[in-house]
Parts: C-alpha cells; structure tokens; sequence
C-alpha cells in the first residue's frame, strides 16, 4: 500500500471502508455511516467516525488491517503500528481466549452483538469496551476478507 496523508485517503483503504460499510449493513440491514456520494466521502467518515472501528484480514494469526482515529487514539498508536500488529495483542493475555472464543462464534453466525471485554493501548492503559458488534467483513461476491467491530462505549479502567 502506498500511504498518502491520510490513510483514508488511500485507495486500498477506500475499497476497504466500502467492504466495512456493504458487510455491516449486510449483517445488520443498518448503515455504518450516512449515505454519502463518494467513495472517499464514506472513507473519511468512516475513518472521522465517532465511535472506534476497527478490522482484521483472514491470516492464520489475523493481523490488523484498519482502524479509524478513534481505535488510534484508545490504543495509542500510529496508523503503521496498527497495521502492523496481530489483532490478539489488543487484549492482555488473560482475555485472548475469551476474545478467541468470541472471534469464532461471530465466525460461524456472520454478526454478534452487546460484547464486552477489557483492552489494553500500546502503552498499557486498559479500558472496557461495551455493546460492540462484531461481524464478517464480505466483497460484494461474499468472499470473506476477517472480522471487524465496532463499539462507541468504552471506559478507562
């Protein structure tokens, strides 16, 4: 990926946030954000959006592949530390199998709701997350491409 100023701005994470939004309301029949008439409009909503939203691929140990400024700001990192890191490290090691377990079951049903769990930032500070929603992100063939959640409700620990 070549990143430009922003990375919503770039045209991997354009296609992206487009996949976000289409699997989401394909799951929920809800939009992520408003309609807008671009597909850049939607990324920087997306990425501006005021509640934490964040994915990863489908690799054996799934990586992060995107996080709005909110995730940034919670986990205290930069958008190439995130991009960079496997999505198990946002939790502390006593919450990975409750978090694994969570992964799989949003697996086999596509969309799950109303999830809690404590996360910690790169530097340490851990927060509580609440009601996040968790679900398959899908291309228009209905080819997986990881998971994504999203969650406005978070609390400092």
């Amino acid at each position: 990926m070549s990143l430009t100023s922003s990375p919503w701005q770039d045209a991997d994470i354009i296609r992206h946030s487009l996949r976000l939004m289409h699997s989401f309301q394909h799951w929920t029949g809800q939009p992520l954000c408003p309609s807008l008439p671009s597909a850049e409009q939607i990324a920087e909503a997306l990425f501006h959006a005021p509640y934490a939203l964040l994915s990863h691929g489908i690799e054996a140990d799934p990586v992060l592949n995107y996080g709005n400024q909110q995730t940034l700001s919670l986990w205290e990192m930069t958008w190439h530390d995130l991009i960079h890191m496997p999505s198990r490290l946002t939790a502390e090691a006593y919450e990975r199998q409750a978090r694994s377990q969570l992964l799989n079951q949003a697996a086999q049903q596509g969309y799950i709701q109303n999830y809690t769990g404590v996360r910690i930032s790169k530097t340490g500070k851990r927060f509580l997350i609440s009601n996040a929603e968790i679900w398959d992100v899908l291309d228009r063939k209905g080819q997986k491409h990881g998971q994504a959640a999203k969650f406005s409700q978070w609390q400092w620990l």
